[in-house]
């Protein structure tokens, strides 16, 4: 059997469950994963390796309606990631109803002229009529050419949704050595970590408005400690205080909860020191963003 690899981004409204699929896919926490919607920021690689294929997957920020320059990031970042791939999967969920997003989503995919699979998501919370409903729905596209059902969380399908991309991969070589997973640096996804962590323990009203930033990761003499340092960014004084929590115990949470997913990462112990520092109107600062990773794509 010929070797096949390719590109294969995923798009999708917030919250439909890209981070989970992708993580799902590889075996290990590369993309956070959030109840909050717009969790991710940055495009994540995550490849995924066999002995007949290398597949290597974008994530992409669930694209919505901007309302600052990090916003406009996200989104741009996500309709860049359409370009120059072999397949584009259209990530929904069991909602039955195809909203402003969804709409806006198809549109972008017809206009691209790209090769597009709809991944249904979420069928452990779908009946067999509801599944149906959104299969219709989309079956009458042209420009969709396949459609599978999942469930991410519970792993139902995924052997099936790689098998399917397989057959609309070319020939070609691997892209990747076979034991590499992404390419995100380690400073990078322990900063993801941290991220998610944060918006598992605060509340609705603020978790945009946060960031964290790594100042610094170092490995001891000895190897068998990390001793990582980081902030996390925020944009009020009142926000800090939520965020500390009462006699610190939120941020403690935070920390602890953190570490423990850390320590899986890069398989050593894990001294970890987070503070909390206020940015005023970083989501609109260029400078802020850049220093932050969120460079602009061509």
């Amino acid at each position: 059997m010929p070797f096949k690899s390719g590109f294969v981004t995923i798009i999708g409204r917030p919250n439909v469950g890209k981070s989970t699929l992708l993580n799902r896919i590889v075996g290990e926490k590369i993309a956070i994963m959030s109840d909050k919607p717009q969790t991710t920021r940055h495009k994540i690689t995550a490849i995924y390796n066999d002995d007949v294929s290398q597949i290597v997957f974008v994530d992409t920020p669930g694209i919505h309606k901007p309302k600052n320059k990090l916003g406009d990031f996200m989104v741009t970042g996500a309709v860049n990631a359409m370009r120059d791939v072999d397949l584009v999967l259209l990530m929904t969920d069991h909602s039955t109803q195809i909203g402003p997003g969804d709409r806006f989503l198809l549109d972008l995919i017809e206009q691209a002229g790209v090769h597009a699979m709809l991944v249904i998501n979420k069928i452990d919370r779908m009946s067999p009529e509801d599944f149906k409903t959104v299969y219709d729905v989309y079956d009458t596209m042209p420009f969709i050419e396949d459609i599978i059902g999942i469930s991410a969380t519970e792993g139902k399908g995924i052997d099936e949704l790689i098998r399917r991309i397989q057959a609309r991969l070319p020939e070609g070589p691997a892209f990747y050595p076979k034991d590499q997973l992404t390419d995100q640096t380690e400073r990078t996804i322990v900063a993801e970590i941290i991220r998610e962590k944060a918006l598992q323990y605060l509340d609705d009203e603020i978790p945009h408005g946060v960031a964290v930033e790594i100042r610094s990761m170092k490995m001891r003499s000895d190897k068998e400690l990390y001793d990582i340092e980081a902030e996390i960014i925020c944009e009020k004084k009142s926000h800090k205080g939520i965020i500390i929590g009462k006699n610190g115990r939120k941020l403690k949470g935070i920390g602890k909860s953190a570490r423990q997913d850390i320590e899986r990462l890069l398989e050593t112990q894990v001294n970890l020191q987070i503070w909390v520092k206020i940015r005023e109107g970083w989501r609109d600062d260029s400078s802020m963003l850049k220093q932050l990773g969120y460079k602009e794509e061509s």
